[in-house]
């Protein structure tokens, strides 16, 4: 065989050269097994030889077969891909050798459901495809291996007839063998129906081929597909190659236009389907012959008349026949009758978008128009939904049906939920139909309806049954909303119901009278509070700040209420701070179980308690004093976990004190007597509450607070080498137990000047004994006593009333007011007594009656102590009057001509009898402003050691700038103003710590 025509230059045998094989690989999969051959043949054309049977060569092809040791070729290239390779693969001669292309043809078995449609040029006058078996119909696309040599050719019968053999054979026994033949109208050929592409062999490599003796001819197969064809001047290689097949493609295979005839033909069928399936009579249908149709038409570029048409059909459907059936049930039936043309509108469309995919990925794509499916949602949103009657309609059917709900009636939600889908659905990835049509008049109608039940609610009802209305209006509607509306309904429509029930009217429910916040409040309404700040948190902090500033506004005037008492006299400084820590907690409850610890109100109720309690300049020396009765033994029955728990609320107004230091000079005073008078309850409470102070406020405010303890200790250990002392001396302390405690004047709130006071002669000389011994022992240091913190035990004798003095006076205690008549006989007490009590007992060993001039003039103790002593002896409780006060006078206040008298008639029954002390009412205006005094000197050295920390570290400072520093470091114990600061810089310049720079008088430098 010759596969380029050329006769050979010599005549001879036909010789058969086999080469290994090779594997194909198909489109489905399958192997194609390839037995390579050369056949050369005799060049003479006018007969026919037949070649032995022994050097017959077999081309074998089989299908899903695997030959050993064959490697798989890559998948099968792009058509245009392909194209290329065609117009490279050649044959070559070099020397005396053949050379092949080492590419190898692929053929590919494809499965029939994935070929391409038959074109329209196969079509009879009915529509359907011609049944017909050729070489190069699209029917069954061929492998054409031809020969145009001389000797014969390839007639059409014998064309048609292989082409049809070899099909069978291959796809009906999957093995084909083809030999060569002597019979007269056959030559050596091969045809193997396979894809639609002519496939040539191309040359082997060099190593894979032997050497040839036969003289160099160039061998060349063409690849040519009948809908791959590249122009005229490939038909003309084709048909000088392979004449005899030219008109079988130049008639079927390259003609790619389309009669108009047939894309009528066509169009009619496609429309007919589409109205069938309108109709609902799409069972007899073939769908996969409508999708041919409409590939075809768009692949011929009909694909605009396929589209338009496709819409005219539509729209003419939507217009005559479903538009009207929806209007004719306009006022019966109307929402199911259009809900069911919707859904049967919907699944036409689905399957007519089956019909037409094609369409939607090529032409649609390409021309950048809406899909066949949105191209059914725009017509019917516009022929049947935008309807103005029935848009109209629907829209009041909407309304209507959630107005009747909203009043009690049973509605169909179903209906209402597929229209609201409607809706949605033909806005095509947007809301804006279903915003237009229903939502908004849908909020706006609620608006409106809530604003006039709004004004019905709160004309019938008080705050707490409006609040719970309310909350049901909204859970109506979110559950509506959640049931049938669209999901982004529902936080809208909320919204509406929140604005026209609550935000519209938020001042008179919170100050409604006689139910409203304040109402709730005095009453301890918890559950009615909790439900009005639930349904208030609805708008956030616009909402919640209403309530807020109404119960921060009843919470100032509570506070006010009780500083204004204190300051009436009406209250003593333990009940003053009791009733704030009262208040403290009742709103501490509504806070936790009402206001779910809201930080808002959390805040606003600690800066109402600042507010309140800095009003009164007097409320850090009452909080000491109230701590102090809390941590002294015998504090009224309470418990250790009681105590516990006050502190903890005391603390927690200690935080809102903003003078701490003040705080801390007084807590100094009342600890030392504590712990110098031994009536603390215990040590550990005492060290637990410094310990809280620390934690506030750091160690160098409790820094002194601690060191008293350590003199405590101290001087116990002092006091038993004292005793050691006396006993090794032979001392005489005259009858007195002396016990003494060694402060550190640093340590110790003691006064600067040693009190006045005449200690009597037995306790002096005893003091003068230790005092002897401990400067003996520790030279250098100095001994002040401080009586106002001693106290005293007293061996006291009382002889009984002798009856002339039975009505000498009134005021002396009758003999029922311990149950008991008035004793005769001789009784013995221990009485522990402050010192200055002690002093003033004494007095009476010499003298029977003395005036409170006389008492001062003899002991020298200062006024108010001596009124508080003198009150504690006289006008204490009946069992621990030890003096009787004849007055003229029937007031509290001692007067300096008031007489007093020891009572005889004094009886109790405990051996060991404590005089306490009358209950501290605060300083008196002098000692307040002296502390005061005192107060503001400290902080002036706090202060100004504060600038001279920040300097010392800036070294250069602007005054605006050191001031906001030196704040920020002494907020935690006061507010010094920048009036104050600024006094303190000028003392330090002039003490010359800091100077101005010469550029700027407003910049301070630190100066080493």
């Amino acid at each position: 065989m010759n596969l380029r025509g050329n006769p050979p230059k010599k005549e001879g045998k036909m010789r058969i050269r086999a080469f290994p094989q090779r594997t194909l690989r198909g489109s489905l999969d399958h192997l194609v097994n390839v037995e390579e051959a050369v056949i050369i043949r005799s060049t003479n054309r006018s007969r026919s030889r037949t070649v032995p049977a022994g050097q017959q060569t077999r081309r074998t092809l089989a299908l899903g077969e695997e030959q050993r040791g064959v490697q798989p070729q890559p998948q099968r290239p792009e058509p245009h891909q392909q194209d290329l390779e065609r117009e490279n693969i050649a044959s070559e001669h070099h020397g005396s050798r053949w050379r092949y292309s080492s590419r190898l043809p692929q053929m590919h078995i494809r499965d029939p459901r994935l070929q391409p449609p038959e074109p329209l040029n196969n079509l009879n006058i009915h529509g359907q495809y011609r049944s017909r078996i050729a070489a190069g119909s699209n029917n069954f696309p061929q492998l054409n291996i031809g020969e145009g040599g001389g000797g014969g050719g390839i007639g059409r019968n014998a064309e048609s007839g292989a082409a049809s053999r070899t099909h069978r054979s291959i796809v009906g026994h999957r093995h084909a063998r083809v030999h060569n033949s002597n019979h007269s109208q056959s030559v050596p050929g091969i045809v193997a129906a396979t894809q639609p592409q002519s496939v040539r062999f191309p040359q082997p490599s060099h190593q894979n081929r032997g050497s040839s003796n036969r003289s160099p001819t160039q061998a060349q197969a063409a690849l040519v597909s009948p809908s791959e064809s590249t122009g005229e001047s490939r038909l003309k290689e084709i048909g000088h190659k392979y004449p005899l097949w030219l008109p079988e493609y130049k008639r079927k295979a390259f003609n790619a236009s389309m009669d108009e005839k047939y894309v009528e033909t066509i169009w009619a069928s496609l429309k007919n389907a589409i109205q069938e399936i309108q109709k609902k009579n799409n069972s007899g249908l073939s769908f996969e012959q409508l999708y041919r149709n409409a590939y075809n038409m768009v692949l011929h570029k009909h694909g605009n008349r396929l589209y338009y048409g496709l819409r005219e059909v539509v729209s003419e459907h939507l217009e005559l026949k479903v538009r009207q059936e929806v209007l004719e049930n306009l006022h019966s039936n109307f929402l199911p009758k259009l809900n069911q043309a919707w859904t049967d509108h919907q699944t036409s469309m689905v399957m007519i978008r089956d019909i037409l995919m094609y369409m939607d990925r090529v032409y649609v794509q390409q021309r950048e128009v809406d899909n066949v499916y949105n191209l059914g949602l725009i017509l019917f949103r516009d022929q049947v939904v935008r309807h103005s009657e029935i848009q109209k309609a629907l829209r009041e059917k909407l309304l209507g049906m959630v107005m009747e709900e909203r009043h009690g009636e049973a509605i169909n939600h179903l209906a209402i939920k597929n229209a609201c889908t409607m809706l949605i659905t033909l806005g095509i990835n947007s809301r804006t139909v279903y915003e237009e049509d229903f939502e908004k008049p849908f909020l706006a109608q609620s608006a409106a309806f809530y604003k006039f039940e709004s004004q019905n609610f709160l004309a019938e009802n008080n705050a707490g049954v409006y609040i719970k209305k309310v909350e049901a209006r909204i859970t109506e509607e979110s559950s509506r909303a959640a049931l049938y509306l669209d999901k982004d309904t529902e936080p809208r429509i909320v919204r509406v119901v929140e604005e026209e029930l609550i935000k519209k009217h938020m001042r008179p429910i919170v100050e409604m009278e006689n139910s409203g916040v304040v109402y709730m409040i005095k009453n301890s309404k918890t559950e009615d509070l909790a439900c009005t700040y639930k349904l208030f948190s609805r708008l956030k902090e616009e909402g919640l700040k209403v309530i807020a500033d109404t119960m921060s506004a009843y919470l100032r005037e509570q506070g006010r209420m009780l500083v204004k008492e204190e300051e009436n006299g009406n209250t003593n400084p333990i009940t003053f701070v009791q009733n704030l820590l009262d208040l403290k907690d009742r709103f501490d409850q509504f806070l936790v179980h009402s206001f779910s610890n809201d930080r808002i109100f959390k805040n606003v109720i600690s800066s109402d308690f600042e507010h309140f309690l800095n009003l009164n300049n007097k409320s850090p020396e009452y909080l000491s004093l109230f701590i102090d009765d809390k941590l002294k033994k015998g504090g009224k029955g309470m418990s250790e976990q009681e105590i516990e728990s006050i502190l903890d609320k005391t603390m927690v107004l200690f935080r809102f004190l903003l003078e701490k230091d003040v705080f801390e000079r007084y807590y100094k005073t009342h600890l030392a007597k504590r712990l110098l008078l031994n009536k603390s309850v215990s040590d550990d409470f005492e060290k637990n509450m410094i310990s809280k102070l620390k934690t506030e406020c750091g160690c160098q405010f409790t820094s002194k607070l601690e060191g008293m303890f350590k003199d405590m200790s101290v001087s116990n250990t002092i006091m038993d080498e004292f005793k050691n002392y006396v006993v090794n001396n032979n001392l005489s302390l005259v009858g007195v137990e002396l016990t003494v405690r060694i402060l550190t004047t640093g340590f110790w709130p003691t006064q600067t000047a040693t009190p006045n006071c005449n200690i009597p002669v037995a306790p002096r000389e005893a003091f003068e004994i230790f005092k002897s011994f401990y400067l003996n022992k520790h030279s250098g240091r100095q001994l002040t006593l401080q009586p106002q913190m001693g106290t005293s035990y007293i061996n006291a004798v009382f002889y009984g009333r002798k009856a002339a003095d039975s009505d000498k006076d009134k005021d002396a205690p009758s003999s029922s007011s311990n149950g008991c008549t008035v004793p005769t006989t001789t009784r013995k007490h221990i009485l522990q007594v402050s010192t200055y009590q002690m002093c003033v007992l004494l007095l009476f060993n010499n003298r029977d009656v003395l005036t409170y001039d006389d008492i001062q003039q003899e002991t020298d103790i200062p006024g108010r102590e001596l009124v508080r002593a003198l009150q504690s002896l006289s006008m204490g409780k009946p069992a621990q009057r030890l003096l009787v006060r004849n007055s003229k006078t029937k007031t509290k206040e001692i007067e300096p001509t008031d007489e007093f008298y020891v009572n005889d008639a004094f009886v109790s029954k405990f051996h060991r009898v404590k005089i306490q002390t009358v209950a501290a009412k605060g300083e008196s205006e002098p000692e307040r402003k002296e502390t005061r005094g005192k107060v503001d000197e400290d902080r002036k050295h706090e202060i100004e050691a504060a600038i001279v920390r920040i300097m010392k570290a800036r070294k250069r400072m602007a005054h605006n700038l050191l001031v906001s520093d030196v704040t920020t470091q002494l907020k935690s114990r006061f507010l010094p103003s920048p009036v104050f600061i600024k006094k303190r810089i000028e003392g330090l310049i002039e003490r010359e710590y800091l100077q101005r720079s010469p550029e700027d008088r407003k910049v301070y430098i630190y100066l080493a």
